[in-house]
């Protein structure tokens, strides 16, 4: 008996139909083996128990806003368990300067500290922010843990611009001349970044004899001067009187304000300039721009001699007659010849000449942080600038 091959065309189709039956049970086999995924949902077994803890939170992201630098805030996220069994909180990493408060009820400090909600309760977590300078935007998270399947973390944001504590217009003071028989008035503003407005315990300024020459008072600013700086809370004014009588020469003091906000804050804005009058110093290393005179390294081997001039104008000039109070340093011989009119009489001019003897010792004042400026102190004789302070830059070398 002859065997029948089977056609081309029936194999084919053969072979169709059994692909397509083993397609189906390929399918219907991995989609018994995987559960759908939606999104970035953590893919969940099978087989989570009903009473398995479920951890909801009703926002991730908190924004504080402007902080001041060295001031803190804090926000309390809220975590609820809707699942049916107790959930297990303990805290986790964190990516910047945060605190990750206690949970709410729970006493102990310890980075292990663990939370237990019970099912259908709910507890608050405390972050906490500090400003750390530069300052600017920031954007951090901080993390908790937790024994849900579903979501064994929660990451909270916190986010904001940090701001200075206060901020003085204008930073400084300048008074490029002031007058010593004369008054002067000068203003600073202080701009404070807090939740409380700034209460002032007191306005000071340092240096000598600060109530004969300085009077400050301070004034709240009103809500719409504060408007006009971004992100200011609050604020106030000191307003700065200058009295007669400053001695002539350079000008530096520094005004310190305390206030609270509420914790205590110290503001300190730099008052400088140059006072000048009825005597003036002119001569070679006398720079009037710094008021100093300036006479640079000095061997003490072989010493130095310089001449520079006083001169005395106004109607007190006939009763200038300066004498030597004080130099620094020691060393420095300062001599001081007689006054002679100049022109028509209406300057008196006194030569004066500073000696460092050769032998001298060595010593540092060239008008830095390592070597502050030395210094020549005059009674000059005149009733307006009774003293006359003249600083020196000078470093005597061996």
């Amino acid at each position: 008996m002859a065997v029948r091959t089977p056609g081309a065309w029936s194999v084919a189709a053969v072979a169709a139909v059994a692909g397509s039956l083993a397609g189906i049970g390929g399918s219907g086999l991995r989609a018994t083996l995987t559960p759908w995924q939606v999104g970035d949902l953590i893919r969940v077994a099978r087989d989570i128990p009903l009473d398995a803890p479920r951890a909801e939170v009703v926002e991730t992201t908190h924004s504080f806003g402007t902080i001041g630098t060295g001031a803190s805030g804090s926000h309390r996220f809220e975590i609820r368990n809707t699942g049916g069994g107790p959930l297990s909180l303990t805290r986790g990493t964190s990516s910047c300067s945060c605190t990750v408060g206690d949970f709410e009820g729970l006493e102990s400090n310890s980075h292990e500290a663990r939370k237990v909600v019970p099912p259908g309760e709910s507890t608050l977590v405390t972050v906490q922010w500090q400003g750390k300078p530069p300052g600017g935007p920031f954007r951090q998270q901080v993390t908790i843990l937790t024994d849900d399947p579903r979501r064994p973390e929660i990451v909270f944001g916190v986010e904001g611009t940090v701001v200075p504590t206060w901020r003085a217009v204008p930073e400084s003071i300048a008074l490029p001349q002031v007058a010593t028989s004369a008054g002067r008035q000068a203003l600073v503003v202080i701009y404070t970044y807090g939740e409380a407005p700034p209460v002032v315990q007191e306005a000071v300024i340092d240096g000598p004899e600060p109530t004969r020459f300085f009077s400050l008072a301070t004034t709240a600013l009103s809500a719409e001067e504060i408007a006009t700086e971004t992100g200011a809370t609050g604020g106030f004014r000191i307003e700065v009187e200058i009295k007669p009588g400053l001695p002539i020469g350079p000008l530096r003091r520094m005004i310190t304000a305390t206030f609270t906000m509420p914790e205590e804050v110290r503001a300190e804005v730099l008052l400088e300039g140059t006072v000048g009058g009825d005597l003036v110093l002119a001569g070679p290393g006398w720079d009037s721009s710094r008021q100093a005179l300036l006479l640079g390294t000095v061997s003490g081997r072989t010493g130095l001699k310089r001449r520079i001039f006083l001169t005395a104008k106004g109607p007190h000039r006939e009763q200038v007659r300066p004498t030597v109070l004080e130099t620094v340093p020691e060393s420095l011989e300062v001599l001081i010849g007689e006054g002679s009119p100049v022109g028509s009489g209406g300057v008196v001019r006194f030569p004066i000449d500073i000696v460092i003897p050769p032998g001298s010792r060595a010593v540092n004042h060239l008008c830095s942080e390592q070597g502050p400026a030395g210094r020549i102190m005059l009674e000059t004789g005149h009733p307006e600038s009774p003293n006359l302070s003249i600083p020196v830059c000078v470093a005597i070398g061996p």
